[in-house]
């Protein structure tokens, strides 16, 4: 960079959530994937389709928070990525969660005897209300689901890629993508504060409309799309991540693939073309 270039910003830590779920029979593709449109009056990406997410807190990091937590230790989650700017790496995780519930009303969070939640209860169902609501209001998220007598569930979350925004954006993060399926009795819902759509769509549909121009997306969204398009069922995506590996990255435009069977250029969609 030369004497006369801006300073790059620093990137703020952030993490998003994948959902996805089988998809009904009969269906063109096996899988859908849960995709937000950004309000178009944002900051960063503005009108842009992503994931849910957002960036990690500091509160994200606490020991309350970190206390909070079932199915990742805090040790085994520095083995998977070192912790950002002095926040563990745990916290990410915690953001995860906490974002997923902000954006969508999805709570992954268990009982103390690591029992996940169960909707079809219409106290538990309340409560999941509950949390939002007070989230929303600025209580803290480890606060709220101590409360419940809950802990974040981080069993079904399987970390996916990390995307780091280009130093030409004056606004940037290094975002941790976790893949993970929709819990058994919940639903995403539409929020309006951050985001003006909610929807579950197949991924290879999504990359489609990503590649027409119908759906404006940054790599994150795009990769992930295409890399989840490329499987046949849940079981095969569990599998392809038992080795705890992220599959993805992405650093200043550039994409490093560690999955040896993915490649975006070759592995066009039948009819598909990039223009490239």
């Amino acid at each position: 960079m030369s004497e006369s270039s801006p300073t790059p910003v620093e990137p703020k830590p952030a993490a998003s959530v994948v959902l996805v779920r089988e998809a009904p029979p009969g269906s063109p593709e096996p899988l859908e994937v849960y995709m937000i449109r950004r309000n178009r009056g944002m900051k960063f990406l503005g009108g842009y389709y992503a994931f849910p997410g957002g960036k990690v807190d500091p509160a994200d990091g606490s020991p309350a928070a970190l206390a909070r937590c079932r199915g990742v230790e805090t040790a085994e989650a520095e083995t998977i990525f070192p912790g950002h700017e002095g926040a563990p790496a745990l916290a990410f995780w915690v953001t995860a969660v906490r974002e997923l519930l902000e954006e969508s009303g999805v709570l992954l969070a268990c009982d103390e005897a690591g029992r996940a939640l169960d909707p079809a209860t219409p106290h538990i169902r309340e409560a999941i209300e509950r949390c939002r609501k007070a989230l929303m209001a600025g209580e803290p998220f480890a606060t709220l689901i101590a409360r419940e007598g809950w802990y974040c569930d981080l069993r079904p979350l399987r970390y996916l890629s990390h995307f780091i925004t280009p130093i030409s954006s004056p606004i940037r993060f290094t975002a941790r993508f976790f893949v993970g399926p929709i819990p058994p009795g919940q639903e995403p819902r539409l929020f309006t504060e951050e985001t003006s759509e909610g929807f579950w769509i197949h991924p290879g549909e999504g990359y489609r409309r990503f590649l027409s121009g119908e759906m404006k997306m940054a790599e994150p969204a795009e990769y992930g799309l295409a890399y989840l398009a490329q499987f046949t069922s849940l079981d095969d995506l569990w599998a392809a991540h038992d080795d705890g590996r992220p599959k993805f990255h992405g650093i200043v435009d550039r994409i490093h693939v560690f999955w040896e069977k993915f490649d975006w250029k070759q592995n066009r969609f039948p009819g598909l073309t990039s223009g490239d």
